[in-house]
Order: structure tokens, then sequence, then C-alpha cells
């Protein structure tokens, strides 16, 4: 099939699985539902970037276990973050979803408070740092000036560093939430000093085999170097919004086994 199709039969045939899929009924099976639930701001990108910390495993339990810490944070994430005390962070401690535990969940939030509080937010770090056409940089100073605090070593490993040939997908999906906008009512497009241009597709087994099969894809580990060809191929269907395809990627892999 990938080549018999022409590149404007190509993106002809993933324009249209975007449309289908980049839809509010897709909030309802996906993490993204968890940040939906707010409309403040700073609620909004910290439940979108601890629902995106734990995005890898089985859907139902990340849903499940984002809805858990949401609890935790008594509903108002950016309130608990800033304002906790010391005992509030007892409750935290028996979290666990995978190999993201409760001395994680409490390290975040004295990290995530270091960002408010010392950096501006989350947002003004990766402007800080973005390139034109990627903010692979952006995600590896992210991740230094959120551990620069005193740290547990074994929580470094919750964040990907893209320079360390990581494919980031679980923060590049964050990115495509907090930037990409239209009016579909799906991603939130908040943070408005970036732009769509500069997004990654969030890559992982999904995306990456349909991407293959495809012929957007040749590499086969999903590392940053696949994540770089990918992204290649994207910008020549769409320079200016080419992570749109995610859904169309993730579409056809999770909902229709292609």
């Amino acid at each position: 099939m990938t080549k018999k199709l022409t590149k404007k039969d190509l993106k002809d045939f993933l324009d249209n699985k975007v449309e289908q899929y980049n839809h509010p009924r897709f909030i309802e099976s996906d993490p993204i539902q968890i940040p939906h639930q707010f409309s403040k701001k700073e609620d909004i990108e910290i439940a979108a970037f601890l629902t995106a910390t734990i995005a890898w495993g089985n859907r139902k339990s990340i849903i499940n276990n984002a809805k858990r810490m949401m609890l935790l944070l008594d509903n108002a994430p950016h309130e608990f973050v800033m304002q906790h005390q010391e005992s509030d962070l007892e409750a935290l401690l028996p979290f666990v979803h995978r190999t993201f535990n409760g001395d994680d969940f409490i390290q975040f939030i004295a990290c995530l408070q270091h960002m408010y509080k010392n950096h501006n937010g989350l947002e003004s770090v990766f402007s800080k740092y973005a390139k034109p056409d990627s903010l692979q940089e952006s995600i590896h100073q992210f991740k230094n000036h959120f551990f620069e605090i005193e740290h547990l070593p074994r929580t470094q490993k919750h964040i990907s560093d893209p320079l360390k040939n990581s494919a980031a997908k679980r923060i590049n999906m964050l990115l495509r939430w907090m930037i990409r906008h239209d009016n579909n009512g799906v991603d939130f497009g908040i943070w408005k000093s970036l732009t769509p241009a500069q997004l990654s597709c969030p890559l992982d087994v999904h995306s990456g085999n349909v991407a293959r099969k495809l012929g957007l894809l040749k590499r086969k580990q999903n590392d940053a170097k696949a994540l770089f060809e990918l992204d290649s191929a994207l910008r020549q269907l769409d320079k200016s919004d080419p992570v749109k395809y995610d859904f169309a990627l993730f579409g056809l892999g999770v909902f229709e086994g292609f």
C-alpha cells in the first residue's frame, strides 16, 4: 500500500484521519481528559504534566491513576503545589503507577513549586530555549532546571532527555496538548509563546509502527534519531502544524490496528 501512495495521496489519507480523530469524542478515552477537568492555566498545565509523566502502559490504568493523583492534590493542583504543608505530602506516599511511586510524586511537587517560584512556570522555561523548528533543546534544559534543587536521583528517570537519544514521547505529548490550537477542542493551545511548527510527534510503539508502514519512518528504534526522521517527514506534509498527524498515526494504530 505504501509504495503505491503518492505524497499527495498520503497527505489526503492522513488529513482525513486527523479529521476523524481530532474530535472532542477522542477525549473520552484519552489521558488528555484529566487536564480537561480544569479551567485555570496553571491547573491545566500541572494536571497535564503529571498525567503525561505516567502516560505509559495501559490507557485505562493511566487515566485512573491520573484521576487519583488529582484527588490527592485536592483537585486543585496549582494551589497544592504552591501552598501545601509538609504534612499534606504524607497522603501522596502510597501512590504508585508502574515505576513512578509516592517518593517520586512528592519530589515532583517540590520541583514543580521550584519551577513556579524561581522560573516563572513551565511555559517560560520551554520558551526560553526554543528553536524555530524544535523544542528538543527546551526539553533538555527543562529537565536540568526541574532537578536543579536537591532531589532523589531515582526520580530523574521520569523525565526523558532528547539529547541522550530519547524520543521523549511523554514530554512531546504534553507540549502538543499545551501548544497546539485549532477549533476542535482536544488540544489546549494555552502556551501562546510557542507555535505548533516547533512541536515534535509523541513517538511511541503505535505511531512508530504506523509511520513505518506508511513509509514515513525507516529507523527501527523509537529514539531521538527516529523522531527527527519522522518530524522531517511530517513537516513536508504540513510545516506549520506537523504534529496534527499524531492523531492520525495514533488513531490508526490504537483504534484500527493498522
